[in-house]
């Protein structure tokens, strides 16, 4: 199953994506792959994918990069 993300192989594509999309964008964010082991309620291994972003929206910008924006597009305005 190709859009299963609670696999090894499905978290690992999901952490590489996370990562990708945000670096691209000038932020830099911890992605951590966790194994939760086998769960009863899934009848299955589960592999979590857990970040330091806060709702969703990174922390910290990448270190070479020297701009202010904010990841959700608010902030500070420059007034004329």
């Amino acid at each position: 199953m190709d859009h299963d993300f609670c696999n090894v192989d499905g978290a690992r594509r999901l952490k590489l994506r996370i990562e990708e999309y945000w670096r691209d964008r000038g932020f830099a964010v911890d992605v951590k792959l966790i194994e939760a082991g086998f769960v009863a309620a899934m009848r299955s291994a589960r592999t979590d994918v857990r970040s330091d972003m806060v709702n969703g929206f990174p922390n910290k910008r990448a270190a070479n990069d020297r701009d202010n924006r904010n990841p959700s597009g608010r902030g500070v305005m420059d007034v004329a």
